[in-house]
């Protein structure tokens, strides 16, 4: 089992602080606090991501609205109870952040990278395939990330073309290392009642995917181009 903690779940963005701070929670008189990064994409569009970070990391005060920032840390999960209902809660915990030196717009290329993380877990759901009515090829995964003191993170990952259609037959309990980047997706919930509502969807969008075959240290990959989205 792989107990290198830091390798299993490692996350770089670059983005600008899109909201004033807010508190989180507070364990053994450290603060918490989140705030929201907009992380640009190549299209010209941009991916809203909560950040939690501690009080002891960084001076808050001067985490301002539009401050251009690197955050290095992972993605992760817990359980949040709400009305006797259980909910999954994804945010990037920050072990690191800097302020950028050029404080002007961010100017997204090819080369640079401004979302990237990496995971290495366990499958712990079975992948569903499907297809869109446009004939995009889509499977949906469910990421076991083991985490120190016995803790694991629940990161759903999402796979396209080709990587989708290897995902489809990988079986429940398999170790994978991931690839991809961090995207925030709006979707509407329908109500029994009639109420629509708009929520925000957490996920990471897989450009890269191999199994690891700890029988002979080899890995079987399967990589893709993502496209800009």
């Amino acid at each position: 089992m792989n107990t290198n903690y830091l390798e299993n779940n490692h996350l770089v963005l670059v983005g600008k602080v899109t909201s004033d701070k807010r508190l989180s929670h507070e364990i053994y008189g450290e603060k918490f606090y989140i705030f929201d990064l907009a992380v640009p994409r190549l299209s010209g569009n941009a991916d809203i991501i909560p950040i939690t970070v501690s009080e002891r990391l960084l001076s808050i005060n001067a985490l301002n609205i539009d401050s251009k920032i690197t955050v290095e840390g992972q993605f992760r999960s817990y359980n949040s109870y709400e009305n006797e209902k259980n909910r999954l809660v994804l945010t990037v915990f920050a072990k690191d952040i800097k302020f950028m030196e050029n404080q002007e717009e961010i100017e997204v290329s090819k080369d640079m990278i401004s979302n990237e993380v990496t995971l290495n877990g366990y499958i712990c759901k079975k992948p569903i395939y499907r297809q869109t009515p446009f004939g995009r090829e889509i499977s949906d995964l469910l990421l076991a990330v083991n985490r120190a003191y016995n803790k694991s993170d629940y990161i759903p990952c999402i796979a396209w073309g080709r990587n989708a259609r290897f995902c489809e037959n990988i079986p429940v309990g398999t170790e994978v290392k991931i690839v991809g980047r961090v995207q925030s997706r709006t979707y509407e919930k329908k109500y029994d009642d009639g109420r629509v509502e708009t929520k925000v969807a957490y996920e990471v969008s897989v450009s890269s995917l191999e199994v690891v075959d700890q029988n002979d240290n080899s890995n079987e990959s399967v990589e893709t181009v993502e496209q800009a989205m």
